[in-house]
């Protein structure tokens, strides 16, 4: 099956932070543009938005984005929803869930295909370790509205079964240098996830990881407190003061449109 209208709708995950390109607008790629452009490539009259906006919770993404998707007539919606809900010092999972239930069941009632991703396993180690367990309840949470309304499910807490190299989903050569958000090399393998996931023929290939560093106590002491400095605390800032970082962001691509591989016409 084609695909000619695909509305992708989300956080910073959507948007395609930590997949810098300076030539598109906030600056970024990501997997949802990377999907586009493949679909862009079997259809002449195929086009493509992107309302996501980093810093997003789930009740905000549905509010801003759910009415303005809906009114694009997209036969595509990828929508993930509920990661910045998850790392907040309290959340209703439960509450959060009835919520996106409601939303999947109106997307999948305008008749689009919707895609729904469960979250990456943050694993036994890290800073998400230790919420772990909120990260599994919220996949099965995802499941179970996925069963309900026939949405296509992109398994990101699988995805460590079916990478294309043989690592750990959590590598830091996958991630951007904030370890919040995926790199390029994260971004390509989740738009090879959801095309396959929709069962579209591709051309992707994973990106080349460059040799995993060997570093020192010493060295990797330092580098966790520089990102200390830079990511982690201006991160808990925006937490304390009732910012985000996406209050001063647009949506990259609001309108349907037409979305090209880099270097094409």
């Amino acid at each position: 099956m084609g695909f000619q209208r695909y509305v992708a709708i989300g956080d910073s995950f959507t948007e395609g932070v930590g997949d810098p390109d300076p030539t598109r607008p906030n600056g970024l790629r990501g997997w949802a543009d990377r999907v586009a452009e493949v679909l862009a490539e079997r259809d002449p009259d195929f086009g493509y938005a992107n309302l996501a906006i980093r810093g997003r919770k789930l009740t905000g993404i549905l509010q801003e984005q759910l009415e303005p998707a809906l009114a694009l007539q997209p036969d595509l919606v990828t929508v993930y929803a509920g990661a910045n809900d998850i790392v907040r010092p309290k959340v209703d999972l439960d509450a959060l869930a009835t919520e996106y239930d409601a939303a999947i069941a109106r997307l999948a009632a305008s008749g689009a295909r919707v895609v729904m991703f469960t979250a990456f396993d943050p694993g036994s180690g890290g800073i998400y370790a230790p919420i772990r367990g909120r990260f599994a309840l919220y996949n099965e949470h995802v499941r179970s509205i996925a069963d309900r309304h026939g949405a296509t499910i992109a398994d990101s807490w699988r995805v460590a079964q079916r990478l294309p190299y043989d690592v750990a989903a959590s590598d830091p050569r996958l991630w951007a240098i904030d370890r919040m958000h995926l790199g390029p090399a994260g971004h390509q393998v989740t738009a090879i996830m959801v095309l396959d996931a929709l069962g579209v023929p591709h051309d992707l290939a994973p990106l080349p990881l460059p040799p995993l560093a060997r570093a020192s106590r010493r060295e990797r002491l330092r580098a966790d407190a520089a990102w200390t400095r830079g990511h982690l605390i201006p991160w808990v800032q925006r937490r304390l003061t009732g910012t985000s970082s996406g209050d001063s962001i647009e949506p990259r691509f609001p309108s349907i449109g037409r979305v090209v591989s880099p270097g094409g016409e």
